[in-house]
């Protein structure tokens, strides 16, 4: 008895895919766990289609894992050279020598234009210059940078035209993007770029954050 339900069963499933051809297409899942025979007909077309689905998620898979490969090597670079920058800064013998080796660094890794630092107290031995100048605190240009100067939290992105003109000066109207470092009781560092979409929002500030965490604790050692 249950066998001859089941063969009617299976007749009638056959009967209302025949009448619903496009069924697997919303449900690629069941297509490819389908057994297909090998044999010369019309089941050769199904396992035609299991194959290119398979193809499809093959390709797929390839690109995420060429997409992991290449962010993972990005990732290794960058964490060499935050390396070597904090051992950098280290090294210095000056507070002005410390900036000096951090602009460089910056200018050279992160790919960028322009680099930017605003200090918010004069440094021994290091005077205004294209990369760098001194605002005081309660400067009324500081006004756009407030929340992120007491925060302390990296910005990506396209700045507003006020805070271009602070750290890049003439040369605002070519930055399109930028990374902005506040450091709290330090001032800002920046790296600017003509490309729009070289510094974006949501893209990981890990490495920023480290950078800020070494300048901040390699200034410290010249306090006076």
């Amino acid at each position: 008895m249950s066998e001859t339900l089941e063969k009617t069963g299976a007749h009638e499933i056959a009967a209302w895919l025949r009448r619903h051809p496009t069924f697997l297409k919303q449900f690629p899942d069941l297509a490819l766990s389908l057994v297909v025979p090998r044999d010369e007909g019309p089941t050769a077309s199904l396992a035609s289609y299991q194959l290119d689905v398979l193809r499809d998620k093959n390709r797929e898979l390839s690109k995420r894992l060429n997409d992991l490969f290449a962010n993972a090597q990005e990732n290794e670079r960058l964490a060499v050279r935050t390396h070597q920058l904090a051992l950098a800064l280290m090294k210095q013998d000056s507070a002005a020598d410390t900036l000096r080796a951090m602009a460089a660094s910056l200018a050279e890794d992160f790919n960028g234009d322009r680099v930017s630092i605003v200090m918010l107290a004069p440094v021994l031995g290091l005077e205004e210059g294209e990369w760098l100048q001194y605002v005081a605190p309660d400067s009324p240009h500081l006004a756009s940078f407030r929340d992120c100067l007491r925060d302390g939290e990296p910005i990506c992105g396209r700045l507003q035209p006020e805070k271009n003109a602070l750290l890049y000066g003439a040369r605002a109207d070519e930055i399109a993007s930028t990374a902005l470092l506040p450091l709290p009781g330090v001032g800002l560092v920046a790296v600017g770029s003509r490309d729009g979409n070289r510094f974006y929002p949501g893209m990981g500030t890990l490495f920023l954050r480290m950078v800020g965490d070494a300048l901040v604790t390699a200034l410290k050692r010249f306090d006076a």
